[in-house]
């Protein structure tokens, strides 16, 4: 038996990653992720639409199921999974996503706070009039190519006959691999005057075509506050929009007013309106504003209504700028006008968007009259030679009886030949070899019906020939004429701009940037109580006075301090977590309070808390810090003065822990003890004062295996003792030593 012998080749592992990487890239950025600046579609969505074409289903038709459209797509055309082509087509029939619907959805298809789409066996759709009649028209004229689909038993259209430049009005968003696009969507009406400048004038420069699309026109609504970036963002084609929602002040009963936002940032859309209700909560909350009473979200079918109620003589224009500035009621749009032009991702400018759309809609018009100029020409051919048949249809008629079958009469009518036929006299023959039909012709003039010869009958094919030749007239000027096929585009565009045109709804203004006063907050003192769990909470300072003994009693760390201050939170990992005072919240004594957890980095789950001190009387003293390999230091607290939420508060070595952290200034004395059971008492002066960032000095000399457990600051003047061994130990009988001893064990 023969083998086969196999192929091996050899290649290095780096050259075939990276080729499969670049084709794996390309595959991306061309066939799914960014649109192509012919028709602003990306894959998917073209593929949705012409399917639905396809399957008859119009705007004047019932609605048919959308599982049913999203199979036949991924049956024909795009097998990539279901639940990116509905995701498109729900898209697609979103009003508050697209300057423009494309589909006409029946049923659920999600809301603008962030609400999903319900599943596709329970949604319909059916495609929007604008689609099929400025998208999808002339398909049946030859207008664009088509490509095999992905097994090869179907055909799909490489780009859709778009009228006008679909990438501006309805803008695009998309993710490739190492690039995204983020058009927005403009008004369809300047959009339309904009090509029809272009039309009238291929110079035009950028700063011209703005004439006429003076923005980015979001179906939200709002505002573009930054005017005079525009120019330049058209012109490289990115940038950033600072986009604000708009307010209304609506005066109520008593003097008292509400704040009422009735158009968001596009950037608002879906989830980030909730975001926007908590961070307006949590404005509130932590006391930045006190001039909000109420909020609620009364949006509806009729468009966004939120409402923040006012108390009364609230300073209604710093509370709005404090919006813009700390909520999502002001945002950025990053513009990235980056799309597929002739084969390749670039970033386009405006004019060179338009410029790809005249260019494409030149050629899908020339190719449209191309395939209407032949169809005349084949209607005039038949034409002439009915009209030239009913002037000699006795001769026909002759020759039809004289034959005996359909060849000898297309061969006499064609060519002129004779044989075979009897003729009635040699006069009906001569005339008969003078014939000079085409072929088509002939097959015309063997299938016309007899009604045909009546008199009107005759005068009708005469006009429509008259009407053929005015047809042909005018196609053949218009292919060969720039002016006329421009006026024909122009005025098409025209209809398209009458028909769906509508109103900017984003207005575009230079607005100065938000700038408010933050009101100061008054100074008091209060009380911080933290409870072995880590619930922290704050509370009044005669709330405190009434309950001391039981706030000592039940709380691990308890100090008071001022409602400006900051908390440090010193953990046994050598972090430092700190928080500010007003953010911990004010209740009365017995509420629980927030875990520390809630409120800075700190993770219980792998750091214990060692110290809490307010950052107002840690910044006074000095702290000793002690690990369990006995290494330790002084630090001035200054040090721990910072802005940041999180700080390395001491250099550790591998495995080494924080064991102790304290106030150094008012004692003398430090006292080390170990898990072996070492005491060892030395002057606190022995210690280094030395930067946060350093590892220390050792305390105490360990035996192998040793580890310290516990260190204490002692005043000698004062008793200190602890329980050792179940018994009570004084401290201050520990002797005293010099720091790297080892220390002694005490006898009980």
């Amino acid at each position: 038996m023969e083998t086969k012998q196999e192929n091996v080749i050899a290649t290095d592992y780096a050259d075939v990653m990276q080729k499969s990487y670049i084709d794996y890239a390309m595959s991306v950025i061309i066939s799914r992720a960014l649109p192509d600046v012919r028709d602003g579609l990306k894959p998917v969505q073209r593929r949705t639409l012409y399917d639905m074409y396809e399957l008859g289903i119009r705007y004047d038709r019932p609605y048919r199921k959308c599982a049913r459209i999203v199979g036949d797509t991924m049956g024909k055309y795009h097998p990539h999974g279901d639940s990116s082509i509905y995701e498109a087509l729900v898209v697609m029939a979103q009003d508050f996503k697209k300057g423009k619907i494309l589909v006409d959805g029946h049923g659920n298809f999600g809301s603008i706070e962030g609400d999903g789409a319900a599943a596709m066996r329970y949604t319909e759709a059916r495609l929007e009039k604008l689609t099929q009649e400025v998208f999808l028209a002339d398909l049946d004229k030859n207008v664009v190519d088509f490509m095999p689909n992905f097994d090869e038993t179907e055909k799909e259209p490489v780009v859709l006959p778009v009228k006008v430049p679909n990438l501006l009005v309805n803008g695009a968003d998309g993710i490739a691999v190492g690039m995204a696009t983020s058009i927005p969507p403009h008004n369809l009406g300047e959009v339309v005057d904009a090509v029809k400048a272009y039309i009238k004038n291929n110079d035009i420069s950028v700063k011209g075509l703005m004439r006429y699309l003076k923005g980015p026109d979001f179906p939200t609504g709002g505002l573009v506050v930054n005017k005079d970036d525009l120019l330049n963002i058209y012109e490289t084609g990115s940038g950033k929009l600072r986009l604000r929602g708009k307010v209304e002040v609506e005066k109520l009963k008593g003097g008292r007013q509400q704040l009422v936002i009735t158009e968001i940032p596009y950037t608002m859309i879906g989830a980030n309106i909730g975001k926007f209700l908590n961070d307006v909560a949590s404005l509130v909350e932590t006391k930045k504003t006190t001039d909000i009473v109420d909020i609620s979200n009364q949006s509806s079918k009729e468009g966004i209504r939120i409402v923040l109620e006012l108390k009364r003589d609230a300073d209604v224009e710093n509370l709005t700028n404090m919006l813009y500035k700390k909520t999502r009621l002001e945002d950025t749009f990053g513009v990235n006008m980056l799309a597929v032009a002739n084969g390749r991702p670039e970033t386009l400018s405006l004019k060179q968007i338009i410029e790809h759309h005249v260019d494409f809609v030149f050629e899908v018009t020339t190719r449209k009259y191309k395939t209407l100029l032949g169809k005349e020409l084949e209607k005039k051919e038949i034409q002439e030679g009915l009209i030239k048949a009913c002037d000699v249809i006795d001769l026909i008629i002759e020759i039809l009886r004289g034959s005996k079958n359909r060849e000898q009469v297309k061969k006499c009518l064609v060519e002129g030949i004779t044989e075979g036929i009897k003729f009635k006299s040699k006069a009906s023959e001569k005339a008969a070899k003078n014939l000079k039909f085409t072929e088509n012709q002939a097959t015309a003039i063997l299938e016309m019906r007899l009604y045909r010869l009546i008199g009107l009958e005759i005068e009708a094919l005469q006009a429509e020939y008259d009407q053929t030749m005015k047809n042909i007239a005018s196609y053949e000027d218009i292919l060969n004429n720039y002016d006329s096929m421009s006026n024909v585009i122009i005025e098409e565009l025209d209809g398209i701009k009458k028909e769906y045109g509508t109103k900017r709804r984003t207005v575009i203004e230079n607005a100065e940037e938000a700038v408010y006063e933050e009101k100061k907050m008054e100074e008091t003192e209060v009380c911080f109580l933290m409870d072995r769990f880590g619930y922290m909470r704050v509370i009044d300072r005669n709330a405190y006075e009434r309950n001391k003994e039981a706030a000592h009693a039940e709380n691990k760390f308890v100090f008071t301090c001022m409602n400006t201050d900051k908390i440090c939170i010193f953990t046994d990992m050598g972090r430092m977590h700190s928080i500010k005072v007003v953010d911990i919240p004010l209740v009365r004594f017995r509420d629980k309070g927030t875990p520390v957890d809630n409120l800075s980095n700190y993770d219980s789950t792998q750091e214990q808390i060692l110290y809490v001190v307010p950052v107002g009387q840690v910044k006074l003293s000095s702290l000793l810090f002690v690990t369990k390999t006995s290494m330790c230091k002084l630090v001035a607290g200054s040090e721990f003065d910072v802005s940041k939420r999180t700080i390395a508060s001491t250099k550790l070595g591998e495995e080494d822990a924080l064991i102790f952290v304290g106030p150094a200034d008012e004692m003398e004395q430090i006292v080390f003890q170990s898990q072996g059971g070492y005491f060892l008492r030395i002057l606190k002066n022995d210690v280094s004062a030395m930067k946060k960032t350093s590892v220390g000095v050792r305390g105490m000399k360990l035996a192998e295996g040793d580890v310290l457990e516990h260190a204490y600051l002692i005043e000698p003047r004062q008793e200190y003792t602890i329980t050792y061994h179940d018994k009570p130990y004084s401290l201050n009988k520990v002797k005293l030593a010099k720091r790297d001893t080892k220390g002694t064990k005490p006898r009980i």
